[in-house]
């Protein structure tokens, strides 16, 4: 059996839970957010594994990135990654991943991108289920009407977010 080595952070952001599995991150999550125990569920039931507290090279590394990244010396991750999920989740994650640093996107965007122009819901749904945030930044993601959206970190985290990154919590209005 396999385990999954988990840490816990505490960050400027708040307690985030880093964890991998045989040297590949697949968890960047806050300890405390609503979907925590589907996440973690979602993550051991894949691996047939348990979480094992502990450290390794790979988390020490997330640690140091997530520090940069917050402090704004970093625009992006490079750290060997995981992901646990549907292949329709999988391929809103990887859209998450293109998003440019300082840049948002629409959930209506996003689900025409993953060519589910009708799947705003859906969509909106498989990013709460990212279990790697900040990594893969679904903080970059608002409401078509200018609203922030969700944020599993909570709104307050999501604004510092992108304001760290000069981004516009406001998407651009687009004139036909």
């Amino acid at each position: 059996m396999t385990d999954i080595v988990v840490s816990s952070y505490k960050s400027s952001i708040g307690e985030l839970l880093i964890g991998s599995v045989e040297q590949k991150l697949c968890l960047m999550d806050f300890r405390y957010r609503r979907m925590r125990k589907a996440v973690d569920t979602r993550l051991a039931q894949f691996f047939g594994a348990q979480f094992v507290d502990g450290t390794n090279g790979l988390i020490e590394r997330t640690v140091q990135q997530i520090e940069e990244y917050l402090n704004g010396r970093r625009q992006s991750f490079d750290l060997p990654t995981l992901f646990v999920g549907t292949p329709f989740q999988i391929s809103v994650w990887k859209y998450l991943l293109a998003i440019p640093y300082g840049e948002t996107r629409t959930y209506a965007e996003m689900a025409l991108a993953v060519g589910r122009p009708t799947a705003i819901r859906a969509v909106g749904s498989a990013n709460g289920a990212n279990a790697m945030s900040l990594i893969v930044p679904c903080h970059r993601i608002v409401e078509s009407s200018g609203g922030l959206g969700g944020y599993a970190g909570g709104l307050s985290i999501k604004k510092r977010l992108l304001l760290i990154e000069g981004a516009s919590e406001k998407p651009p209005v687009v004139v036909c």
